[in-house]
């Protein structure tokens, strides 16, 4: 089976701190492989890398065995519209409705017809539960709803990966639910995501892997299961125990 996605080797320096130092990892069907660790751990640069939003100092990019030459436009293209990416900040445009957002990559990217765009705009928005606010702009809609249009957006172009940022992290927490279903959903129909977060019980549940990284480096790498084992002398258990006396959102597995 050909993997699907391979970071290789990734490292990134920003005057003489190392952001990223020397990290791989690999995407196949069906996984949910979770970034956490502390602030400036270099979670969002490695997820902006392998999508190369960020060009790293050095490394390599593979989609489905192939290495992706990010100095050819149409080799960067393929690797973005097959590469979703899901913004803690939304990234919607304030001018353009929900349905206007999620039309726009299918209409300048797909080269789909207006109706056609629109079609499959509102066969994702009723996807994510937003069927009846299409025509509401960013400043009508909630702050989840906002994120649900970004996921719809992402799932328009047919992506094989999602890549997640802390897609809840920008949320009150009484909205970070609805997002999570959304989420819950795709990883259930086997959609293969690489996400950032520090919500726990869904790493919990849901990971197939859990990456810690720390200082630009990924330190442990495991099932949830064993990383996070009632008694497992694990760096990420010490780091969960901590979240949840600030925010009660990590409970050891039992």
């Amino acid at each position: 089976m050909t993997t699907l996605l391979s970071a290789k080797n990734i490292s990134v320096t920003l005057g003489s701190r190392k952001i990223l130092d020397n990290i791989s990892l690999d995407m196949n069907a069906g996984d949910l492989k979770v970034l956490i660790g502390p602030s400036g751990a270099g979670k969002s640069t490695l997820l902006q890398c392998i999508n190369h939003l960020i060009a790293p100092d050095q490394g390599e990019i593979y989609l489905e065995g192939k290495k992706i030459n990010t100095n050819n436009n149409a080799e960067l293209c393929h690797l973005r519209q097959n590469v979703g990416m899901i913004f803690q900040d939304f990234n919607l445009f304030d001018h353009l409705t929900a349905l206007e957002n999620v039309c726009l990559a299918l209409i300048k990217v797909h080269k789909l017809s207006k109706a056609d765009a629109q079609k499959r705009a509102r066969k994702e928005l009723e996807r994510v539960g937003l069927a009846n606010r299409a025509g509401l702009y960013p400043a009508q809609l909630s702050g989840g709803q906002k994120q649900r249009v970004a996921i719809a957006r992402a799932l328009a172009m047919d992506p094989k990966i999602l890549l997640l940022d802390e897609p809840t992290s920008a949320l009150d927490p009484e909205l970070v639910g609805e997002v999570l279903l959304v989420i819950n959903d795709l990883a259930k129909n086997g959609m293969p995501m690489i996400m950032a977060t520090h919500q726990m019980d869904f790493v919990r549940s849901l990971a197939t892997e859990v990456l810690f990284m720390e200082h630009g480096v990924i330190i442990e790498q495991n099932s949830p299961k064993v990383l996070l084992a009632e008694g497992a002398k694990t760096r990420t258990l010490d780091f969960c125990s901590k979240l949840n006396n600030l925010k009660d959102s990590c409970t050891v597995l039992g």
